[in-house]
């Protein structure tokens, strides 16, 4: 078999010649088989891939036939449910939340947003906020560890710019990466021996410092660059170093908009840059709002957005979709998988991890499955036979850890290939995935008579950029086309959206930023995520999404909120069996 095994028995291909007197029901078998094999056929399953087809091994056949049988007879349902969790996000205020609780929220933001669109007399130089004093500290900083001087950059350019028109919405400077390049790579720093990271002194993390002067913000700030020795782990050795040192130059090959004179310079000119960045956003919230409101307001929404977001996560799978047979989720850390196996779901389900997950992002697709549904728990992982099953020549977007396939085997035999998949931002490795899904199944007489459990972010949309996003129709066309349907049917509704989220102004990227007005039009509102099925295996009995952790969506709220700690609803489904005879 092309795929690892922990029960090599469960997948024998052959075996002993059968006794003389088993012929006659070797016969029967064999019939049954090829009667079932038709049934696969006629259905469009795993069996039949763009041509290519194997004999389904007679034995699993026969099983997964009087399984189905026994679990329509028995009027048991499949309840399944996926999730995309979200990855933690560092920034508490980059996406628009829903906070009923505390009307000073929307309150700040409105008024942020109207500093950055409309800031008046507000738009003052930048030496007035960064100050000559500041620049003047921070140039004998770069000195003393041997930077090039840019004195000239600061005299003759930045000390002079608006901080609003010409530095903060200066698409250049965006482009150039010379402000959100610092800010990505010591916003929020991963430490060996520390479950808490270290953040740099900014609105726009989890930095719990005092931020209500702008001395007092500078003071942390060139501390932290230049005296604060960090160990962390770069590419398998440890270092200690001060985060200064961790950054990165700008290379023109990458990022064109920068000069060649700019490039040479870009350490020291990038610390600079991020340094105004910074005191810009610090002289913003002190301006817009007093100082104990904003920060106490932050210090609740880096609590619940971020540091309780596993538990809140694990809460409501535990409480709320417990009763699941089987869970797919995306952007899984492997903090909530420890958590989440000390906790009661350990005891209620196989919580399966990918053999080989992704420990630079931390962001994996796990699978849930219940143990009183699959008693023996999973069986063998295939997700590197899914992805050498990608046609030949053409690059899918995956990365690690996005995919999880297994199998595994009900408690009335049924075998299944359950998998879970997590679409990059434009959904183009959706298709790809899933033609690897039915083409790996259908190259193994085994996995030909497993039926389908696939849940996933799909990242779908409803007005898709052609050839540049996946279309939410075009996807259910193609799923179709493999005899699958999904719990929303053959033909998903376009507007039945599972996501919405918008980023705000407090965030690098101000190009991306919505207006308070415009979350809804401006936003990521899209159907994004799927269960999908055999058509011809199931049958939908009852769907739903759920946005609130107590099985209710509210449509046009924007989400996470403080109690729902995802920007993904959680979409479940339950299924019905449809008994290979009466589908004959």
């Amino acid at each position: 078999m092309a795929y690892d095994r922990r029960n090599p028995s469960h997948y024998h291909r052959g075996g002993n010649p059968l006794p003389s007197s088993y012929r006659n029901k070797a016969l029967l078998i064999i019939l049954a088989t090829a009667i079932y094999t038709a049934f696969l056929y006629h259905s469009g399953g795993a069996g039949q891939f763009m041509g290519t087809s194997v004999s389904p091994d007679p034995n699993l056949s026969a099983a997964a036939t009087s399984g189905m049988a026994a679990m329509a007879a028995s009027k048991r349902k499949l309840k399944v449910a996926t999730w995309n969790i979200a990855a933690i996000n560092n920034n508490p205020f980059e996406y628009w939340i829903t906070y009923d609780e505390n009307p000073e929220y929307e309150k700040i933001m409105t008024a942020i947003e109207g500093f950055l669109e409309n800031p008046g007399d507000k738009d003052v130089p930048v030496s007035s906020v960064f100050t000559e004093e500041m620049y003047g500290e921070l140039e004998k900083r770069m000195t003393e560890v041997g930077w090039d001087n840019v004195k000239s950059y600061w005299d003759g350019d930045f000390k002079n710019r608006k901080i609003v028109t010409e530095f903060m919405k200066d698409p250049l400077l965006g482009s150039k990466r010379l402000a959100s390049m610092p800010d990505r790579i010591t916003n929020t720093i991963n430490v060996v021996g520390s479950d808490e990271p270290v953040c740099r002194p900014t609105v726009i993390n989890m930095y719990d410092g005092d931020l209500s002067t702008l001395p007092g913000w500078w003071s942390a700030w060139e501390k932290f660059m230049f005296d604060t020795p960090l160990q962390v782990e770069d590419k398998g050795e440890i270092k200690n170093d001060p985060p200064y040192k961790m950054l990165q130059p700008i290379k023109k090959a990458k990022y064109p908009d920068i000069t060649e004179e700019e490039e040479k310079v870009s350490l020291p000119l990038q610390t600079m840059c991020g340094a105004i960045f910074d005191a810009i956003l610090v002289h913003m919230m002190n301006t817009v709002s007093e100082p104990a409101v904003w920060q106490d307001l932050k210090r609740t929404m880096v609590e619940n957005l971020n540091k309780q977001k596993v538990p809140h996560t694990l809460d409501i799978l535990e409480n709320v979709y417990g009763d699941s047979d089987v869970i797919t989720l995306e952007e899984v850390s492997a903090s909530l998988i420890e958590q989440a196996r000390k906790r009661a779901l350990g005891q209620k389900f196989w919580i399966v991890a990918p053999g080989d997950m992704d420990a630079v992002r931390d962001q994996n697709s796990v699978i849930f499955l219940s143990k009183e549904t699959f008693p023996a728990g999973p069986s063998a992982e295939i997700t590197a036979l899914v992805e050498s099953s990608f046609e030949e020549g053409v690059d899918v977007p995956i990365a690690k850890g996005d995919i999880l396939a297994i199998t595994a085997t009900d408690r009335d035999g049924i075998p299944f290939v359950i998998a879970a998949f997590h679409g990059d931002t434009n959904g183009l490795a959706t298709k790809p995935v899933l033609s690897a899904i039915m083409k790996a199944m259908a190259s193994d007489s085994a996995l030909v008579t497993h039926k389908l459990i696939f849940g996933l972010d799909a990242n779908t949309y409803e007005k898709a950029k052609p050839g540049k996003q996946q279309d939410v129709l075009e996807w259910g066309k193609h799923y179709v086309s493999y005899g699958l349907t999904s719990c929303w049917g053959d033909v998903p509704n376009p507007s039945n959206y599972t996501t919405f989220n918008s980023r705000t102004y407090l965030q690098p990227q101000l190009n991306k930023a919505c207006k308070k007005s415009d979350k809804r039009a401006n936003g990521d509102v899209n159907p994004k995520d799927f269960i999908v099925f055999g058509k011809n295996d199931f049958k939908v009995s009852h769907t739903w999404k759920d946005n609130t952790g107590e099985k209710k969506f509210i449509e046009d709220m924007a989400f996470p909120t403080l109690n729902f700690p995802s920007d993904h609803g959680i979409l479940a489904t339950i299924l019905e069996p449809i008994a290979a005879s009466s589908s004959s």
